[in-house]
């Protein structure tokens, strides 16, 4: 059996249709019977409301149906291939009495989508009528549609929404190839105890194949191989585990595709954040597991760096961007994010535009455009003092009024070139800024259209910066960072003097104290009684608490730890709550 482990367009019905025909053929080259696709392959994933139109599903299925055909006439009818796609059920039962997780709403208030004459109504109760969405696993063999099973268990917590969006189904699917029985199911199937693989071992399977689309997260491959090996365990079978690859808008899916024997062990493995045909061979009953290809696992820093890396890449590609560009300050946040963007769409296609005020140091200016040399990038000069001046003519501002021009002219300049070339706008700005509020709104720092760093702590930049430089070394290459931008104190340089910890506490200490408080939802009590300082806590829960409105208006990142800003966290903007 092949996992192909491939990078989908969610919405790209066609492209990816003829990415799974291009792999089930490479597959076949190399003797595969059965080639198991990631959850969601034809549409994409997550499709979130895209399910609700029918449209979408007619299209889909329309092209699932001409794909089975493409397969047979390209000569591979004879390999049994499973494919994610959306479905759909009738409605004809209520849906708290089917398998769900991580939802406590009560069934009787619950509002779903439910279609009237073939359109789309959200909030409205489900009828009795109604179609609804599911998330399938499709088998296409001779031609045809041969199988379906419906994803089980919808998540509804994090970054999912899976229980308003789709049906859950009820049935188990064990497919016949080659004379040996493969039970399905799909990702979150598996997260949870009972359901459908707790009945595969009543059907003697031979493996377990699971489609996911698991998104990257810090550490999270140890816990999919912890969980597969316990599904191992249960079925008393191989589990082949097959993820997406690939940026869809704020997430990361890592592939890192494996199997796992019953008793735990690694049999075969798949590398991360990129596109991989991992083929393996199901060993004839009574003898013991075969070995497969395998790869070491990612150091954590090169991991999350990938992970920003892929990250950034889909979304400028996915949307049709060829180029971004970004203001160049010399310190350390533009100078990893520009390299992050060298490496993902090539140096040449990265446009760095250093914008000096009167404030600005001339050492900052050289490491803009050292940075710049290092990675290729196409280099410019825009000095703002005469913009400013211009407003200050109008407006004549002071203080932090003055300032915060100086940083918005920088985020105008930026917007002006992309409008006139077409780059696609990057923000430098990290997690430690944003969770703080300490980012001028619609400066060079926090506009555009995405934002590498977003889910990347202070701490966390310097080490990436570091360990990028350090695998440039290790490759014989010029190190893309200078390291006066990394060693150097952080500093905005709006004013004379100016320096990031004139009113934030050590980024080492502020990051340990917003993981507390942001990540593990640890309130002052609780801060305080591990230690913390009194007046640090009380600062930083302020900062945090007043810039949730910021965060609404910041561009969208790749998330990267377990709590992201976004869809992993979602709490009022006008809210009187504050920690006691």
């Amino acid at each position: 059996m092949a996992a192909a482990q491939v990078d989908t367009c969610v919405g790209d019905l066609e492209g990816n249709a003829r990415a799974v025909l291009e792999w089930t053929r490479r597959a076949a080259d190399e003797g595969a019977h059965l080639v198991v696709f990631p959850e969601m392959t034809l549409t994409g994933y997550p499709i979130e409301d895209l399910a609700l139109r029918a449209s979408f599903r007619r299209a889909a299925q329309a092209t699932l149906e001409r794909l089975a055909v493409e397969l047979a006439d390209a000569g591979l009818g004879e390999v049994a291939v499973l494919v994610g796609s959306v479905g759909e059920r009738p409605a004809d039962r209520r849906r708290e009495d089917s398998p769900q997780s991580g939802t406590t709403e009560h069934p009787d208030r619950r509002l779903v989508a439910s279609e009237v004459a073939g359109d789309v109504v959200a909030g409205r109760p489900e009828a009795a009528d109604a179609v609804r969405p599911t998330n399938d696993a499709v088998l296409l063999r001779g031609g045809r549609v041969e199988a379906r099973y419906s994803k089980h268990h919808l998540p509804n917590y994090g970054v999912f929404d899976e229980f308003r969006i789709f049906a859950p189904g009820d049935e188990i699917c064990v497919v016949d190839v080659a004379g040996r029985r493969v039970g399905v199911v799909i990702c979150e199937d598996i997260w949870q105890d009972g359901g459908p693989v707790s009945l595969m071992d009543e059907n003697e399977v031979a493996a377990l194949v699971v489609l996911n689309g698991s998104p990257f997260e810090e550490g999270k491959g140890h816990v999919r191989a912890q969980l597969a090996a316990r599904r191992a365990a249960e079925v008393d079978a191989p589990v082949v585990y097959v993820n997406l690859v690939g940026g869809q808008d704020d997430l990361v899916f890592d592939g890192g595709s494996f199997v796992v024997d019953r008793d735990g062990t690694e049999l075969a493995g798949a590398p991360q954040f990129v596109e991989h045909l991992l083929v393996w061979d199901l060993a004839d009953e009574g003898e013991p597991s075969r070995r497969g290809a395998r790869v070491p696992p990612l150091d954590a820093d090169e991991e999350t760096y990938r992970a920003v890396v892929t990250g950034l890449r889909g979304y400028v590609r996915k949307n049709g961007f060829r180029s971004v560009v970004l203001g160049l300050s010399g310190g350390i946040d533009s100078a990893l994010t520009a390299a992050i963007a060298a490496d993902a769409i090539a140096g040449e296609n990265v446009v760095g535009v250093s914008m000096p005020s009167s404030f600005s140091s001339t050492h900052s200016k050289d490491d803009a455009e050292d940075l710049a040399r290092r990675i290729g990038a196409d280099y410019r000069v825009q000095p703002i003092a005469s913009i400013v001046d211009a407003y200050q003519e109008q407006l004549a501002l002071d203080g932090v009024a003055e300032e915060n021009l100086q940083a918005r002219v920088r985020g105008v300049i930026l917007m002006a070139i992309s409008n006139r070339e077409g780059h696609l706008v990057i923000a430098p700005g990290n997690k430690s800024e944003l969770a703080t509020g300490y980012a001028t709104i619609y400066d060079a720092g926090s506009i555009g259209g995405f934002a590498p760093l977003k889910d990347v702590d202070k701490s966390r930049v310097w080490a990436l910066a570091r360990w990028r430089n350090n695998h440039a070394v290790d490759r014989g290459e010029i190190p893309p960072i200078p390291e006066s931008s990394i060693t150097k104190p952080p500093s905005a340089e709006l004013r004379p003097g100016q320096l990031d910890q004139d009113s934030l506490p050590p980024y080492d200490l502020l990051d340990e104290v917003l993981d507390a408080y942001v990540e593990h939802a640890e309130g002052r009590a609780e801060l305080l009684e591990r230690g913390f300082d009194e007046a640090v806590v009380d600062r930083v829960l302020q900062l945090v608490d007043r810039a949730e409105w910021k965060r609404r208006q910041y561009p969208m990142g790749p998330k990267v730890t377990a709590l992201a800003f976004g869809r992993d966290r979602r709490l009022p903007v006008t809210s009187r709550w504050r920690e006691p």
